[in-house]
């Protein structure tokens, strides 16, 4: 508990500069490595469970999505053809590595789909935080801030209360130590930062667009965690590393992110089309 809390108190701050203040290059860098190494990750556990996948056309992949979002920033218009060439030549790609490396019609199909999986689950969702947080008039500081003190928060009040009250089990299958006292504590903890967060620093907006901001990035982050731990469990592992001590892998931190930050998206550019 010590080393987790040491290791949050030394990573947390320069976190939080970078996603609120580092110049868009910086921001776009720490984020490409962020994909790239919970990319490493999920292929380490993917293939500890015996799937013969191909990282390195999911590691271009993610990449060029990354960089398809920086330029729709440049030039409007252009993600969705630079998107879905991406994606299709990722996938014709892989099912030609995969139908030369496996075996059989087994393999070959788990390994598509496992790497496929890979790039549409951690590269493709993560990538929507370039425009939440440069796009204009849709992103901005205040929302991506409001996206990661929500999940941090709710993260932290999971474990303090799920440690001291948890005793019904939330997902016994999935994962055992979580509990529902657990899962409405960090509902509640984000709720209560949310809440303060739009009353002290982001007056701009409605406090009920916050709120529900919340609720969703709350509920989303929960559900990403639950669906980390089920891969992880699927593939028999505890921890989907050991970079950050106290924590286990990367991964094991942006789990709550991944889900949470296209549902945000998806929110917000329905709340604008409606207005």
């Amino acid at each position: 508990m010590r080393l987790r809390i040491l290791t949050a108190l030394v990573m947390a701050p320069l976190a939080f500069w970078v996603v609120g203040w580092s110049p868009e290059w910086l921001f776009l860098l720490v984020l490409l490595v962020t994909i790239e190494r919970g990319l490493y990750e999920y292929f380490v556990i993917t293939q500890h469970a015996g799937y013969k996948t191909v990282p390195v056309i999911g590691y271009v992949a993610a990449g060029a999505l990354c960089a398809a979002q920086a330029y729709e920033l440049e030039r409007l218009g252009t993600l969705l053809p630079a998107v879905s060439f991406i994606l299709i030549l990722a996938f014709l790609l892989t099912m030609i590595v995969e139908r030369l490396q496996s075996p059989g019609p087994k393999h070959f199909l788990s390994g598509t789909a496992a790497t496929f999986f890979g790039i549409l689950y951690i590269g493709f969702m993560l990538s929507w935080l370039v425009p939440m947080r440069f796009a204009t008039p849709f992103g901005g500081r205040n929302l991506t801030l409001l996206l990661f003190l929500v999940i941090w928060s709710g993260d932290i009040f999971a474990l303090l209360v799920g440690r001291s009250l948890g005793r019904i089990p939330l997902a016994l299958r999935i994962s055992p130590k979580k509990t529902v006292e657990g899962s409405v504590g960090g509902l509640i903890g984000s709720l209560v930062v949310g809440w303060a967060f739009a009353h002290w620093f982001w007056q701009t907006e409605p406090l009920k667009t916050v709120i529900l901001y919340t609720v969703l990035i709350a509920v989303t982050g929960q559900v990403g965690d639950l669906l980390e731990s089920g891969l992880k469990r699927a593939c028999e592992v505890k921890d989907s590393g050991t970079l950050l001590p106290g924590h286990g892998g990367l991964l094991d931190r942006i789990d709550s992110l991944i889900l949470a930050v296209p549902a945000l998206w998806l929110a917000v550019e329905l709340g604008a089309y409606l207005k």
